[in-house]
C-alpha cells in the first residue's frame, strides 16, 4: 500500500483554504492509503511564535484535523516535534542543496518580502524540512495546494539527488495528491490571491454563522455584468469558485446564468455562498468545541502518533546513514 504523509503548519485555526485545499484531502486517502499526518511546529519557528503559542496550537490543529474526520486508527496524527530523527535527515539534505536554489523558491522570496526584518535559515531551508518530513516516511503521495507545487518539486530534488550521489534508489520521488483532478486554490474574500492567515482574508473552521455571513457579504465585488456572457472579473470567480465548492450544481448553474444575462444581484449570491457555507462549517464546529475540551484524549493521541512516527523514521535513517557511510 502506497504511503501518504502531509502537515499544516499550526500558526492559529483551520480555514477553509486548509480543509478543501488539504485536510479534506487527508480524510479521503485515509481509507485507501498508509496515511501519517503531521501538525508542523518547527516550521512556524520561522516566525518566532511565542512558546505558549506553539503548544495551544498545536493543540487546536490536533482537534480540528480529527473534527474534519481524520480517525488516528487509520491515519496516526502527530506533531512534528515529537520526532527528533527528522532533523538528523534534515542535515544530510541540507548538505545537498544548493544556495542559488534554495534562493529562487518562490515562498521564499514572498515571505522574505513580508517579513524583511527576519529572513532567517530556516525560512531558506524550509524545502528540506518539508522534505525530510515526508521522505523520512518513504512516501509516496503528499496531499498539497497548488502553492506547494514547487516545494513538492524541490523534496522530489531531494530525493533524486540523494539517490544519483549514492547510487541508490532508496527514495521514492513524493507525487502531488489532489482532492479532485486538480490543485484547489480557495480565495481570499478580499478579492486576489488566496485564503491566507497573514492576509486576514479566511473564513475559519471554528467561525459561527453570524461571523461567516458577515464576512461573505463583505466580500469584494465590483459593478456588475453590463454585457451578457462577459467574462467574469477576478474577484467575481472568487466568489464563484466559493459558490462551486459550497453548493449544488444546480445552485451554481442558476447564478452562472444569471451573471450571464446580466441579472444577477450580488447580496442575493453571498446570501447564498453563506448559507451553504454556514451548512458545511456548523457541524465541524460542534465537533472541534467537544475534542477541545478532552485535552487527555488530544493528548493521547499525540503519543500514540508520534510512536508510529518515530519507528518509522528511525528506520528510514538507520539505512541512510549505512548508505552515507556512518556508523550504525
Amino acid at each position: 500500500m502506497e504511503k501518504v504523509v502531509s502537515g499544516i503548519r499550526p500558526t492559529g485555526n483551520l480555514h477553509l483554504g486548509n480543509y478543501f485545499g488539504a485536510v479534506k484531502s487527508f480524510v479521503a486517502m485515509q481509507d485507501q492509503y498508509q496515511c501519517m499526518f503531521f501538525i508542523a511546529d518547527w516550521h512556524s519557528l520561522t516566525t518566532h511564535p511565542k512558546p505558549e503559542n506553539i503548544q495551544a496550537s498545536a493543540r487546536t490543529i490536533l482537534a480540528e484535523y480529527l473534527a474534519c474526520g481524520i480517525d488516528p486508527q487509520k491515519a496516526p496524527i502527530y506533531i512534528q516535534s515529537d520526532v527528533k530523527e527528522t532533523l538528523e535527515l534534515y542535515l544530510y539534505f541540507n548538505m545537498n542543496m544548493y544556495l542559488g536554489e534554495l534562493e529562487r523558491v518562490t515562498t521564499f522570496k514572498e515571505k522574505a518580502r513580508q517579513q524583511p526584518d527576519n529572513v532567517n535559515a530556516g525560512l531558506l531551508t524550509y524545502p528540506t524540512l518539508m522534505a525530510a518530513d515526508v521522505l523520512q516516511h518513504r512516501a509516496h503521495k503528499v496531499p498539497v495546494g497548488k502553492d506547494q507545487e514547487q516545494n513538492m518539486e524541490m523534496m522530489r530534488k531531494c530525493a533524486r539527488r540523494f539517490n544519483n550521489i549514492y547510487g541508490v534508489e532508496f527514495f521514492p520521488e513524493p507525487q502531488n495528491f489532489y482532492f479532485g483532478e486538480k490543485a484547489l486554490k480557495v480565495p481570499g474574500l478580499d478579492g486576489s490571491g488566496k485564503m491566507g492567515k497573514s492576509t486576514g482574508n479566511c473564513i475559519y473552521l471554528r467561525d459561527d454563522e453570524k461571523t461567516i455571513t458577515k464576512k461573505v457579504m463583505k466580500a469584494v465585488t465590483d459593478a456588475g455584468p453590463t454585457e451578457p456572457n462577459s467574462p467574469k472579473p477576478e474577484v467575481i470567480e472568487n466568489l464563484f469558485t466559493f459558490l462551486s465548492i459550497a453548493s449544488t450544481p444546480d445552485t451554481y448553474q442558476y447564478f452562472d446564468e444569471q451573471w450571464n444575462n446580466c441579472t444577477l444581484r450580488y447580496g442575493d449570491l453571498k446570501k447564498q455562498i453563506a448559507h451553504d457555507l454556514c451548512e458545511i462549517v456548523a457541524p465541524i464546529r460542534a465537533k472541534i468545541e467537544d475534542y477541545s475540551a478532552n485535552t487527555e484524549l488530544l493528548d493521547k493521541v499525540a503519543r500514540e502518533g508520534a510512536e508510529v512516527a518515530r519507528a518509522s523514521a528511525s528506520e528510514t535513517l538507520k539505512a541512510v546513514r549505512e548508505i552515507i557511510g556512518f556508523r550504525k
